[in-house]
């Protein structure tokens, strides 16, 4: 039987090495070739990506040209609502058509926070 001296001391060593193991740097595996997009997109659906990458090292960059793609709609509304739509715009200094993408954004918004 073990006595309890030697029973603390062996689990102190086997904490002592996972917190080594932890401290040490990690050894990334190489990101393979891939011979297209599909199969890239299915190694990474299926691969952690620490084993390869190491996050710690990343830089957060910036791309200021980069733009929202854009759809045309055709929106259906009366007179009446279209007329005070813009009568608000002009009050506001901004295109109509903008300030109807503001409105939709902020009612999403609020949609969203609600759910």
């Amino acid at each position: 039987m073990m006595s309890l001296m030697k029973i603390i001391i062996n689990v102190s060593s086997a904490v002592l090495c996972e917190i080594n193991k932890e401290n040490m740097p990690k050894k990334l595996k190489d990101i393979p070739i891939f011979k297209s997009e599909d199969k890239e997109r299915e190694f990474w659906a299926n691969e952690d990506s620490t084993d390869f990458i190491d996050w710690e090292k990343g830089e957060v960059s910036v791309l200021p040209n980069l733009k929202p793609t854009t759809r045309t709609i055709s929106l259906r509304m009366s007179e009446s609502m279209l007329n005070q739509i813009r009568l608000i715009a002009n009050q506001r200094d901004v295109p109509y058509q903008s300030l109807i993408k503001m409105f939709l954004k902020d009612r999403i918004k609020e949609e969203l926070k609600s759910n």
